[in-house]
């Protein structure tokens, strides 16, 4: 334990590569207690994250570390981490498989209107450069983004 606690004060220098990749380690240590450690979440709302698309996950730190995105834990685990250490902790989460099945994921037929979401999301909803990977994404998780997105929508264009 004293270890990842220092590991997430350790101040990541460019003299110090091997250590700072063992802090950084060490920072995403934390990630698996809400994100699962073989990537599937244990908790409620929590999203799939282990191989989505790496500019997706970069931009999701970012808006958490900057205040741009809501949420408590997300902002505290981000602000731990370096702008240097941003990408490569988006290019670890990237890089690991997409979990096998993930429990509580969507297993519902996919909405007639779905046609609209693979616009950005791409065919059978893989994700892709524009917008991360839904397929197989938590139900819990999707149905609280997408009341995300609606609230966001209409302060943009009102009903």
């Amino acid at each position: 334990m004293l270890g990842v606690l220092a590991a997430l004060t350790f101040a990541a220098t460019p003299g110090h590569a091997a250590e700072a990749q063992t802090a950084l380690g060490g920072k995403l240590v934390v990630c698996g207690v809400c994100h699962g450690v073989d990537g599937s979440p244990k908790l409620e709302g929590v999203p799939i994250i282990w191989g989505l698309q790496e500019n997706y996950i970069l931009k999701q730190l970012r808006e958490f570390k900057h205040g741009e995105r809501a949420s408590d834990v997300m902002k505290k685990v981000a602000i731990n981490l370096t702008e240097e250490e941003l990408a490569p902790a988006a290019a670890y989460f990237a890089t690991n498989n997409w979990p096998e099945r993930a429990k509580n994921a969507s297993s519902s037929a996919p909405p007639p209107t779905m046609a609209i979401c693979e616009a950005c999301h791409q065919q059978k909803l893989v994700g892709g450069v524009a917008a991360p990977r839904l397929a197989g994404q938590r139900y819990d998780y999707l149905v609280e983004s997408m009341g995300h997105l609606r609230t966001a929508n209409e302060k943009i264009v009102p009903k």
